[in-house]
C-alpha cells in the first residue's frame, strides 16, 4: 500500500492491520517526523518526495495506492505503480469548495473547474485507470463569529490567496455586520471520493 501527500500520517495510522508492505510519501518537512512516527508502529516507511515528483518507487509496485486531500495528482505516476489489478482510492477537495466565503472576501467570479470529479475521471482514464466510482458531496459549514472566519482563511490559505487582516479590513467589517444582523455565515465544503483501478 502507497499513501501519497499523507501529511502526518494521521490517515493510514487508523488502518487495524497494516498491509505486509506500507510505504508513504510527503513533502512538507514539519509532517515527515509526525508521519514517521505514526506509521513506523505499522512497519510503515515515509518518503519526503515534491507533490509534483515522480513517485520514487518501481513500476507495478502496489496493489492500492490512497491519498486524502491531495494538493495534485499525477495520474501517469498513480498508474505506473499501481500492478495490474490494483486500486487507487481518493477523497479530494471538489470545485468551488467554500466559494460562497471566497466570494464574499474577493468579489464575484465563476469557480474553477480544475477540482472537478468530472475531470479527475477524464484524467485517470487518460492515464489508463478505470473509474469505478464517484461519490460527491456538498458539505454545509456555518461560521458564527468573524474569529472563526479569519481562523479558517489563515489555516485554509487556497480560499482567498495571500489573505491577511490588514489586506481585508473592508470584506471582514462586512462579513462581520452581516453574521450579527443574520446569524452564522454559511458555505459549502465540496468533496468526492474516487476509486480507480488498473
Amino acid at each position: 500500500m502507497l499513501d501519497v501527500q499523507t501529511g502526518g500520517g494521521e490517515v493510514v495510522a487508523g488502518i487495524p492491520t497494516a498491509p505486509p508492505v506500507l510505504r508513504a510519501t510527503e513533502s512538507w518537512e514539519p509532517n515527515l517526523d509526525l508521519a514517521r512516527e505514526r506509521l513506523m508502529p505499522l512497519g510503515g516507511e515515509v518518503v519526503h518526495v515534491d507533490d509534483e515528483a515522480p513517485l520514487p518507487f518501481d513500476d507495478a509496485s502496489f496493489d492500492l495506492v490512497v491519498s486524502r486531500h491531495p494538493t495534485v495528482v499525477l495520474w501517469q505516476e498513480i498508474a505506473r505503480v499501481l500492478r495490474p489489478g490494483g486500486t487507487y482510492m481518493s477523497q479530494r477537495v471538489g470545485a468551488g469548495s467554500v466559494h460562497e466565503l471566497s466570494v464574499a472576501m474577493l468579489g464575484d467570479f465563476e469557480p474553477s473547474e480544475s477540482r472537478s470529479a468530472a475531470l479527475a475521471a477524464a484524467n485517470a482514464e487518460g492515464a489508463g485507470l478505470r473509474v469505478r466510482d464517484i461519490e460527491t458531496a456538498r458539505l454545509r459549514m456555518e461560521f458564527h463569529d468573524i474569529g472563526a472566519v479569519v481562523h479558517f482563511l489563515r489555516k485554509v490559505i487556497w480560499i482567498v490567496p495571500d489573505f491577511s487582516v490588514e489586506a481585508f479590513i473592508p470584506q471582514l467589517r462586512a462579513l462581520d455586520d452581516r453574521i450579527e444582523a443574520e446569524g452564522p455565515f454559511v458555505a459549502h465544503a465540496t468533496r468526492f471520493l474516487i476509486e480507480a483501478d488498473r
